[in-house]
């Protein structure tokens, strides 16, 4: 479970850091939400980016549309300051260090989207109904979050082939994390909850590219040490040596070419103010 208050300090600090290799991973999932965001944006107005980490998500719409005004805001200072330093031919979007569950939002909004930036609130329907509320009527929402653990491969089932041992099972209901959002009728029901209309979700496919490179392999290991479930799991073990030796073994089974691909499956989420 990743929190808020992870975000704004160690998470969030190694995140700015791996910035590079974390858009590598969502490049492919990027491609077709920055589509589903480009189907519905307007030409002019403003949008809000939640969860904006290292503004890929902001930079792509602002490249679309540049005459739509961006505010793109995450809790993690780090991050904000990485998104800065990307966006000086972008005077269009706006970087705010801040949580928009409690800090004070700009309206109206036109569109709000997301890349994976929204499934760690500590109550999702009151700050996805305070989001609304800064929306105008009928704007839209589109945001990308992972689906089941167990069918994303640097998650449950790359855990479980290192660490040696079944998953625990997760909490029933809302979790906090990475796949807060992962259950689809429960996600619909928040988002009726905090009263957004016509909410609908597609289901997509992607390679998670975890590595490249003339070794690929060491360059994904050296990424999943740091950034992940898999990170967490052997920061708890005795003995991380014969886990990362397991680990080299298992991304070795998903080198494709000069990369380490894993499956990976995410939502990609519309909805209505």
């Amino acid at each position: 479970m990743t929190v808020t208050d992870e975000w704004t300090g160690i998470v969030g600090d190694v995140w700015a850091k791996e910035w590079r290799r974390t858009d590598r991973c969502f490049a492919d999932l990027a491609q077709r939400l920055d589509a589903a965001i480009a189907d519905v944006a307007p030409e002019e107005g403003r949008a809000l980016d939640i969860g904006c980490g290292a503004g890929s998500t902001s930079l792509s719409l602002a490249r679309a549309h540049p005459l739509l005004a961006i505010t793109g805001v995450d809790v993690s200072p780090a991050l904000i300051a990485v998104a800065r330093s990307r966006s000086i031919d972008h005077p269009q979007v706006d970087w705010r260090v801040g949580d928009i569950a409690v800090d004070p939002l700009p309206r109206p909004m036109n569109l709000a989207v997301s890349r994976h930036g929204v499934m760690f609130f500590a109550d999702p329907v009151a700050a996805l109904a305070r989001l609304r509320d800064v929306m105008t009527p009928g704007a839209p929402l589109v945001f990308s979050c992972f689906a089941d653990p167990a069918a994303n491969g640097f998650a449950d089932p790359l855990v479980e082939a290192v660490i040696g041992t079944p998953t625990p099972a997760r909490p029933p209901g809302y979790q906090p994390g990475p796949f807060g959002f992962a259950d689809r009728d429960a996600t619909a029901a928040m988002l009726a909850a905090a009263g957004w209309r016509d909410a609908g979700a597609e289901q997509v496919a992607f390679g998670y590219v975890a590595g490249e490179g003339d070794d690929a392999v060491a360059d994904a290991a050296a990424f999943f040490t740091r950034i992940g479930p898999i990170a967490r799991a052997l920061r708890d073990l005795p003995d991380h040596g014969a886990a990362r030796e397991r680990l080299t073994a298992v991304l070795g089974d998903h080198v494709s070419g000069n990369r380490v691909v894993l499956p990976a499956l995410a939502w990609i989420w519309r909805a209505r103010a």
